[in-house]
């Protein structure tokens, strides 16, 4: 499809622009500069966002969304619940509706209270960076990464699903609940874990003691830059299977500390099955 090809969906807002919905507005605007991209945030966000050229008007009223095709909601988990519950008050005509939230249970319970005239997608891109914010955000973020749609009990949108495979991301299906378990692994784990040692270890190292560290501490703790607020509202609306997991967790680290010895097998055991693990997560995967 050519770069000034109609776009799918003219008018798209996007509440809350940060890296995930400042990424989205610039890879739109890259691959349909026709479309008139529309953000919803603070003030000098939006300023931001239109120095970048990722949003073409904005502001921190929901209202400008009205009239818009597609509404992406894009911030943190807990806040989009909440804007989803207010959009029938700000926009009084038909709308396709999603969002990029890292768990998706919350969210298309909430959906089933909205008026028939808002169709709700959920919808989570697994790309990101280790730091947030606008600043950051660029037009290749998704580019052959997945971007996982729920579409729970709404019927399927072919439209989103080709929006999004155009915009250069490789759409998968799941149900709410599947997408909440395996994110509670491959993502929300990862993340407390790197959190949690990056403040072990640098409570104890301190500044000079970090000065000595290499590259294994650093490319172990990458994600240990993240906010907090988004992370807080991930884990209280994916407690049950993020409490799970840290669980497994703390079982094996609990038997490498019980095992710590010359002769002891643990250490063997679960090194063993990291590297095949993590040979398994570098092979190319394009299913």
């Amino acid at each position: 499809m050519a770069a000034d090809a109609e776009p799918p969906f003219p008018h798209v807002a996007i509440v809350g622009f940060g890296l995930i919905g400042g990424s989205l507005g610039l890879a739109i605007r890259e691959r349909w500069p026709k479309a008139m991209i529309i953000a919803i945030d603070r003030k000098d966000v939006i300023e931001t966002a239109m120095r970048l050229g990722a949003a073409d008007i904005g502001g921190d009223d929901l209202g400008l969304a009205a009239g818009a095709e597609l509404i992406v909601l894009a911030a943190p988990a807990l806040a989009n619940v909440d804007v989803l519950l207010r959009l029938e008050e700000f926009v009084p005509g038909p709308a396709l509706v999603t969002d990029v939230s890292s768990t998706k249970r919350a969210i298309t319970e909430a959906a089933r209270t909205l008026p028939s005239r808002l169709r709700f997608i959920g919808g989570h891109p697994l790309a990101g960076a280790a730091v947030g914010g606008v600043e950051a955000a660029r037009a290749d973020l998704f580019t052959l990464r997945p971007w996982i749609l729920t579409p729970g009990g709404t019927p399927s949108d072919t439209t989103l699903a080709g929006w999004l495979s155009a915009l250069g991301a490789k759409v998968r299906f799941m149900t709410p609940e599947a997408h909440d378990e395996l994110l509670a692994y491959i993502s929300h784990l990862p993340q407390m874990t790197a959190s949690a040692l990056m403040s072990v270890v640098g409570a104890k190292a301190g500044a000079q003691g970090l000065s000595h560290a290499g590259r294994g501490l650093r490319d172990t703790t990458r994600l240990a830059s993240s906010p907090a607020d988004v992370w807080r509202d991930i884990a209280a609306t994916n407690r049950d299977h993020l409490a799970a997991a840290l669980e497994e967790l703390i079982a094996v680290l609990q038997n490498i500390k019980d095992d710590l010895s010359a002769d002891g097998g643990t250490v063997e055991t679960v090194f063993a099955s990291a590297a095949e693990w993590k040979r398994v997560l570098e092979e190319p995967f394009d299913k």
